[in-house]
């Protein structure tokens, strides 16, 4: 056979850069050459992905017709002559919320463990730890006897929570989880060779024997008669000095081995358990690699860190390091994102050059970055990690739904599912979301200007637009606005309560179905995640809702969906795994910094180091080698990008030691060229950053003027509220985008607890009390002061706790209040509140209205102006000059501006202040009469009524940190207050 004449145990290896699954391809054809065509179909080829498995097929058929051999993964427990005698696998669905039940009851006896909305991430955990244990052939009664009396209370628990789990280890378990299966299938495989060798070969290929079952596995393979073991990336420059020292077996002083981050440790290990050396691994042949040099330097560079001091001695004899990083580039970014756009340029110029290129990274942050960078230009990649289910249409509405079944509908979360895509969609989203397009502006419009921060039944059927859609708002009242359920509930009950309710939003109003919800590619993805829960729900422990939100949520953000855009044939993003079995022309290694690459170990809640040691578990040093082996394959390739960000969003980052190991052992052999062919990389990068600058550099435009722009006087305003006075003093501006442009800024959709609200609650409850006060006799003490509050509080503030602080605020001046109420009554009587009143220039055409808070009448018809404050009452200079709300009162009132009496002399005008201090400030009618402030006035209004006046912005604001509702559309922030205003005239 084709194994003849080499020796067991048998290895063979390509060197890191070659691309593995073609050379395999090629080297099994040529030594099946010599054989009749049929022969290589009773091979047996064993891989350790789908991916990979995939790609040989491919290769297979591209390479003619012919036979395959029989290529199974090394996971697949379902080998024929083993079916029968293995149960089927439990689906690792069932086996979490089996563990999701039992942590719940974990933490309802210590709460202190984890908050419940990790219920389901620290059941995904545990199921790790049970599969690390299965693979790694740790039986439960080590675990259980860990000695952890010299640790924390919390590790005492966690330990006993994993004992509880014990029965999932038992031999007999009817239903084993797929770990377990894969363990049993293995033993049973080298059973069964061993007492019956295969004579056809089998051939297992691309694993680095990480997870302790392949370990077991590709030993038993080499071992056989016609077996071999193809190791992918083998450094076959490292000297036998090192190899043995990667397997010294004495565990360092934080229980680690001193190799296991190294990226040739588990070949390492692979060898002395066949008692083999590196030299007894052949070439496989057919997969020279790319350069060869730089094979050489990067192996010297990743030498274990107890042993680099053999950069001194074998640094000088690498080959010249010019030519070993001639097509290597090092673009280090001031940012991420900077990082991302000159990486899609790159892909850009691949592209259009006909060239393949892929980004490898773990950071799936850079890769939807560069994903976004490439949108530009119309290029979509070909994603290996697909979408998260949770971004999809489909599974963003799922999630807002799971939502409702907890919490009460807001304003925010309403019009969010409303403006849903899928929401009102029906079978025909193109007829049936034609009503709802309609409808949901105009509830919006109504929300905005009403408010209704918790929309329910009553204010949704009686929003006016019922009128014009009773069908659809009957619809919105019976999805929206159903009471929430509260307890807890069977998962079955949840997943079934949730599904009806996600169709019907999607089926609208007019009930034309649910198709597109679980259409499209997304949709059968998010159908398909349902089901499964669906099915598997009766092992499932009985959840309130919140908990069944953080549940499903957990889930589907575990689940991904395939791009269903067309995707560039060339260009392509990969993690670190796809990158093993695939190749291209130009491969960039991106997020190159500590943290990313090699990502963070994940901390685990039940097993500390010391105690994962003890127990013969992996550490995390296990992933940080694999991770190494992956750099190393990657670097190997013809030309290479390495890229990372010198800072993040927040603070300064750390390069991956690799990139620090290379980059260090190159500026210390400047006689092998090294500086220069550091530069040279550095240089390169620069050059692509400076080109990614160009591209981001806006267009230079100069910066705004100071805006005062000049309309005509046809379109100047004629009429005026007596509370923008101030603001055409301080900033006309405002005025001009508000009455001259028409424009008015959004209320937001959830109304806040802010001091407008308070303002208006406040001058509602005192006119409310000052009613009561004048026509029922009700006396103004602190009591009857707070109930007047408390009654307008709990109508118009829906917000529990400002209501309890507004109460409290007021408390503290009620008695303050009730005293100068009683002081005010004697001097007049109580006559209007909350009146409208209106007075014109008739010389000017122009008409200023207002609303007086409260007017007193004394015995002598003298008129007492009062004007509710909740904030700081303005002062005398500043009623002088810019705030003559009070003093133009006055003035309106000695005009008969009020209906509801005759001219009267203005006896007294005070502001009351309902803030901390709960004074009253009075209004300077001494030193500015009603009479003079109305000429004032006339004055001002004929100066903005000229067209040769602008409307300048913030012309005399109170402070530089007021801000205007319409700073964004004067372009402040390009411009200075020092700056002269840029008189507009406008046709």
């Amino acid at each position: 056979m084709i194994f003849d004449g080499h020796p067991t145990p048998r290895l063979f290896a390509l060197p890191p850069g070659t691309d593995f699954p073609a050379a395999l391809m090629a080297g099994l054809r040529a030594r099946f050459a010599r054989l009749p065509p049929e022969a290589i179909a009773r091979a047996e080829l064993m891989v350790n992905t789908q991916r990979m498995k995939r790609r040989l097929e491919q290769l297979f058929t591209a390479s003619g017709p012919g036979f395959l051999p029989r290529i199974t993964l090394v996971t697949d427990p379902t080998d024929p002559a083993l079916r029968a005698t293995l149960p089927p696998a439990v689906p690792a669905l069932r086996r979490r919320l089996e563990l999701t039940g039992l942590i719940s009851g974990l933490l309802d006896q210590a709460q202190d463990l984890a908050p419940r909305a990790a219920l389901f991430d620290l059941a995904d955990s545990l199921a790790a730890l049970m599969d690390e244990m299965q693979i790694e052939g740790v039986p439960p009664d080590k675990i259980a006897g860990l000695d952890v009396s010299d640790q924390s209370g919390h590790w005492e628990r966690a330990l006993q929570f994993v004992r509880i789990v014990q029965r999932y280890f038992d031999a007999a378990d009817p239903a084993p989880d797929m770990a377990a299966l894969q363990r049993r299938a293995v033993e049973m495989r080298i059973a069964r060779w061993q007492a019956a060798p295969p004579d056809h070969p089998v051939i297992l290929a691309g694993s680095t024997g990480s997870r302790g079952t392949t370990h077991a596995l590709m030993q038993a393979v080499a071992r056989l008669p016609q077996g071999a073991v193809v190791l992918p990336g083998f450094d076959t420059d490292m000297p036998r000095h090192v190899w043995d020292q990667l397997t010294d077996d004495l565990p360092r002083a934080d229980h680690t081995q001193p190799g296991e981050d190294h990226p040739q440790y588990r070949f390492a290990r692979l060898l002395r358990d066949l008692g083999a050396s590196p030299p007894d691994v052949a070439d496989w042949g057919h997969g020279a690699p790319p350069v060869p040099a730089r094979n050489a330097l990067v192996s010297l560079a990743l030498r274990p860190a107890p042993v680099t001091d053999q950069w001194l001695t074998e640094g000088p004899g690498l080959p010249d390091l010019m030519q070993a990083t001639a097509d290597v580039t090092l673009l280090e970014a001031p940012d991420p994102r900077r990082e991302a756009v000159a990486i899609a340029m790159r892909l850009r110029e691949a592209a259009e050059t006909g060239q393949s290129a892929a980004l490898i990274t773990p950071d799936r942050n850079l890769s939807r970055q560069v994903s976004a960078a490439l949108d530009r230009w119309g290029i979509v990649a070909d994603d290996s990690a697909g979408l998260p289910a949770q971004v999809t249409p489909p599974g963003r509405l799922l999630r807002q739904v799971a939502q409702l079944l907890h919490d009460g509908v807001t304003a925010e979360s309403l019009l969010a599912l409303l403006k849903h895509p899928l929401c009102h969609a029906g079978d025909d989203p193109g007829e049936a979301r034609s009503i709802h397009t309609r409808a949901v502006p105009e509830l919006e419009a109504h929300i905005r200007r009403n408010g209704m921060p918790y929309p329910d039944r009553a204010r949704i059927e009686a929003w006016p637009g019922r009128a014009d859609h009773p069908g659809w708002t009957a619809w919105l009242a019976d999805v929206f606005c159903r009471p929430v359920e509260t307890g807890i509930q069977p998962l079955s009950h949840w997943v079934a309560t949730h599904i009806a309710l996600a169709e019907v939003v999607v089926a609208g109003s007019a009930g034309g179905g649910h198709g597109a919800l679980w259409d499209k590619e997304a949709g059968r993805a998010l159908r398909s995640i349902m089901d499964e829960l669906q099915a598997e729900a009766a092992h499932g422990t009985a959840l309130s809702a919140r908990d069944y939100a953080d549940l499903f949520g957990a889930i589907l953000a575990r689940g991904e969906v395939r791009n269903p855009d067309a995707v560039h044939p060339h260009i392509r993003i990969w993690g670190t795994i796809e990158a093993r079995v695939m190749g291209a022309d130009l491969m960039i290694l991106g997020g190159l910094n500590e943290g990313s690459w090699p990502e963070m170990p994940k901390a685990d809640p039940w097993l500390n180091r010391r105690m994962r040691a003890d127990a013969g578990l992996t550490l995390p040093e296990r992933r940080i080698g694999l991770s190494a082996h992956d750099f190393q394959q990657a670097v190997a390739a013809r030309e290479v990008w390495l890229t990372r960000a010198v800072k993040s969003a927040d603070a300064d980052t750390v390069p991956s030691r690799w990139l620090n190991r290379i980059v260090n052992l190159m500026k210390g052999l400047p006689e092998r060229g090294g500086p220069d062919a550091l530069d040279g990389m550095k240089r390169r990068g620069k050059d692509w950053l400076a080109r990614a600058a160009l591209l981001e550099t806006p267009l230079p435009s100069p910066p705004a003027r100071r805006p005062s722009p000049k309309p005509p006087e046809t379109a100047r305003p004629r009429s005026l509220r007596l509370t923008q006075v101030k603001t055409l003093i301080r900033d006309p501006f405002t005025i001009y985008a508000r009455a001259v442009l028409r424009l008015e800024p959004l209320n937001p959709l959830m109304q806040a607890p802010d001091a407008l609200l308070r303002g208006i609650v406040v001058h509602d409850a005192m006119k409310a009390f000052g009613l009561a006060m004048r026509d029922h006799g009700v006396a103004p003490t602190p009591a009857t002061f707070l109930t007047a509050i408390e009654d307008e509080l709990a109508r118009a503030v829906p917000f529990p706790l400002a209501r309890q602080l507004w109460q409290a605020r007021f408390a503290r001046v009620a008695e303050g209040f009730a005293r100068d109420e009683k002081a005010r009554q004697a001097r007049a009587a109580l006559s209007e509140f909350e009146i409208d009143g209106s007075a014109t220039l008739p010389a000017l055409g122009f008409t200023l209205t207002t609303r007086a808070d409260r007017i007193d009448l004394d015995a002598r018809g003298g008129a007492h102006l009062y004007d509710y404050k909740t904030g700081k009452p303005p002062g005398e200079k500043e009623q002088l000059h810019f705030d003559k709300q009070l003093l133009l009162t006055a003035a309106m009132v000695e005009k008969g501006a009020f209906r509801e009496f005759a001219p009267r002399h203005i006896a007294d005008a005070r502001f009351i202040g309902l803030g901390a201090s709960g004074s009253e400030v009075a209004a300077p009618l001494d030193k500015a009469p009603p009479g003079e402030v109305w000429a004032g006035l006339e004055r001002l209004i004929a100066r903005y009524l000229d067209a040769g006046q602008g409307f300048t912005a913030r012309r005399a604001m109170f402070s530089d940190k007021d801000r205007s509702d319409f700073d964004h559309l004067s372009r402040l922030g390009e411009w200075d207050l020092a700056d002269d205003p840029l008189a507009e005239v406008l046709e």
